[in-house]
Formats: C-alpha cells, sequence, structure tokens
C-alpha cells in the first residue's frame, strides 16, 4: 500500500505552489491591466453616440434674413438635436432620437415639413416620410398622406407594425387611423409664407408656360429654392447601431401625384451599420435618379473609403456633373459626422457624445 503523502505538510511543494501561484499573479496583471486601460482609456474619449440633423438645403443666403429669422432658425435647429441627444444620452435607441428630432422640425413653421409644408399646384399639402434603422434594415415610408400630423410617426409605424414598406396615399391615411396616430385637418399645414410662395410659382408657371408651351420646360426654368426643402436626422446610439429618417412637403406647385426622394429608401435615406447613416436633402430627381444615400454607404462599405471622401464624391462631383443640388448629414458606425452641401446653404446641426451642439445655415464652418 503506497504511503499517504500529505501535500499541505510537504515543504518542497508548498514552496513550489507559492512560487507559480505568485507568478500567475504577477503575469497576468502586467498582461491584463494595459489591455484594460487601453480599451477603457478609448472608449472615454471616443464618441460612442452622435446625433446630426438637417432643415433643408438650397439658395439659402444671409443677406435675406433678418437677426430674428437667423435666431429663430438656429434656435428650432437647437431644439431638435437636443431633443435626439437626450434620448441617446439616456441610452435610447438611435430611431428613438431620430424621430425625436424630427418631430420638433415638422412642429414649425420654418420648415418645409409638417406644419410649414409647402402647397401643391392645387392648393393642397401632401407630405412624405421615410425612416431606417441600420441595425435590422427594416424600413418605414408614406408618401402623399394629407391629415396625418407627424408624418415620421406614420413612417416609424409602417417600419414597426406593416408587412409592407411604403404606403402612399388614402391607404396610408387609413393605416394611420387604425394605428391611433393624431389626425388633423389639412388646413392644419397652411401658412401665409408658403401660400405666397404658391403664388409666386403659379404666376411663373403661367407665364413661362405660354412662352414655352410646355409645363416641364417651364417648371425647369423655377429657382431651385422651389424644388427643394426637407428635414432629416441620423444617429448613432450607446448599443452601436445606426438609423435615419427624412421627412418632407416636397416642391411647391408640385402636379400629377408626384413623389421625390424623401420617401424612397436608397435615395433620400438610408442606414446600415455596416456602414453609415443618411439623410438627404435636394433637387429629389437627381436623387432618385443617383440612388444618392445608398451609393455612399456601398462606397463606406465596398470601397473601404472614409465616409467624407465618399460624401463629397457623391455630392460635389456626380451630382455637380448630372445637375442636382443640394446635400446631405451623414453618420459612420465610428460616430464620425459630415454634412457636405452643393447649394448656397444647409440649415443643419450636430452634437456628439461630450460636446457642445454645433450649429450653422451657410458656408460658414458649423459652429
Amino acid at each position: 500500500m503506497e504511503p499517504h503523502l500529505d501535500m499541505n505538510r510537504t515543504p518542497k511543494f508548498n514552496r513550489l505552489t507559492k512560487l507559480v501561484t505568485t507568478s500567475f499573479v504577477l503575469i497576468s496583471s502586467c498582461v491584463t491591466s494595459p489591455l484594460s486601460f487601453a480599451q477603457n482609456s478609448a472608449s472615454d474619449q471616443t464618441p460612442r453616440y452622435a446625433i446630426a440633423i438637417h432643415g433643408g438645403a438650397g439658395v439659402i443666403e444671409q443677406e435675406n434674413f433678418t437677426e430674428q429669422q437667423l435666431i429663430a432658425y438656429k434656435g428650432t435647429l437647437k431644439s431638435a438635436i437636443d431633443s435626439g441627444y437626450a434620448i441617446l444620452e439616456a441610452g435610447g435607441a438611435s430611431s428613438e432620437a431620430v424621430i425625436a428630432a424630427i418631430q420638433v422640425l415638422e412642429a414649425s413653421p420654418l420648415f418645409n415639413a409638417g406644419r410649414g409644408a409647402v402647397y401643391n399646384f392645387d392648393g393642397v399639402h401632401e407630405l412624405d416620410a421615410s425612416i431606417m434603422d441600420g441595425r435590422t434594415l427594416q424600413a418605414g415610408a408614406v408618401s402623399g398622406v394629407r391629415n396625418v400630423k407627424s408624418p415620421i410617426a406614420l413612417a416609424n409605424a409602417v417600419k414597426n407594425n406593416s408587412v409592407h414598406v411604403m404606403l402612399s396615399g388614402e391607404g396610408a391615411e387609413q393605416f394611420a387611423a387604425e394605428q391611433g396616430l393624431e389626425q388633423v385637418d389639412n388646413s392644419y399645414f397652411n401658412t401665409e409664407r408658403r401660400y405666397q410662395q404658391l403664388q409666386q410659382v403659379k404666376q411663373k408657371l403661367a407665364a413661362d408656360g405660354h412662352r414655352q408651351q410646355d409645363y416641364m420646360a417651364a417648371h425647369h426654368s423655377l429657382s431651385p429654392e422651389h424644388k427643394t426643402g426637407t428635414v432629416g436626422a441620423v444617429a448613432i446610439d450607446q448599443q452601436g447601431n445606426l438609423a435615419a429618417g427624412t421627412s418632407t412637403g416636397g416642391m411647391t406647385a408640385k402636379r400629377f401625384g408626384r413623389i421625390g426622394d424623401t420617401p424612397i429608401i436608397g435615395a433620400g435615406t438610408y442606414a446600415n451599420n455596416a456602414s453609415c447613416a443618411v439623410s438627404a436633402t435636394g433637387h429629389g430627381e437627381y436623387f432618385i435618379r443617383y440612388h444618392v444615400a445608398a451609393d455612399i454607404c456601398a462606397r463606406v462599405q465596398y470601397q473601404g473609403i472614409s465616409l467624407a471622401e465618399a460624401a463629397h464624391t457623391v455630392i460635389n462631383d456626380v451630382l455637380v456633373e448630372a445637375g442636382g443640388s443640394g446635400g446631405i448629414i451623414a453618420i459612420d458606425k465610428q460616430a464620425n459626422i459630415v454634412m457636405p452641401f452643393n447649394s448656397k446653404g444647409m440649415y443643419r446641426a450636430s452634437r456628439r457624445q461630450g460636446e457642445q451642439t454645433q450649429v450653422a445655415i451657410f458656408k460658414e464652418p458649423i459652429r
């Protein structure tokens, strides 16, 4: 029978055990501590969540604004960005932040969306909106709605509660009622400024139409300011999920049920966690033809280039060469934000974790 070996009473074994244990602790502390420190430092210094918004791009020149108007526009942009940022800061989802920011802009008569929507040729408001989740690629869009107070809320309901991606007109209105979304009379969207714009455009169309005998040619002769106007938001949340949303009243004096790029996923709105989130504003027909929002994200994902380079190429090269005007806001999975535009100006604002809200309208650096 083997003699019993008491490990606890063997001095040599105890010394060896202590040596091994001490060495393991020292090695572990040397290996894991610096790595943990590096990760924490990166986390502390790199913004994890951020949001950017736009209120439309076009012929926006400083000499056409009073000081009071500038204060009103910048104040509303700041309120919108801060509303979305508060949700991100509290740990909320990027899509929720996007909706909150856009609804502030929809409620303002200053922007061509919701309350401040332009009139179509017949003197009626027809609104479009879309939203996309970068994590799931789920998307919802609506077009030609007339009686829904918040089109972006309806687009989100389509995304979450419908088997479809896009609903339009009366069908979209019926779905909104079933979802319990707030309905308003179309006159809710009336504003004197937009009404005067409609009269000016119709007069110009009539005059040019008589000369050219062609509605299309007459419409091409309109100033870009009558063809643009949108609001939108992009965000990344603390979980690293991207989202984008856009809302608009469309084009002044639009006819024949015209639909722009805003409700078209990939043209006016796109989000994918693998690349970026984009919301566009400008002459929608060009953004549709060149699939602007998705093109920017595809360049980031498949060419491996930066968001800044991809956005600059599409907005300032591709669109300019084609004759399209406008801009975009975009954010990538590292919380980098870009806001290029090729027009005179673009209402815009942004805020990243640990930073103050920045607001700009004209070509000046954002501040």
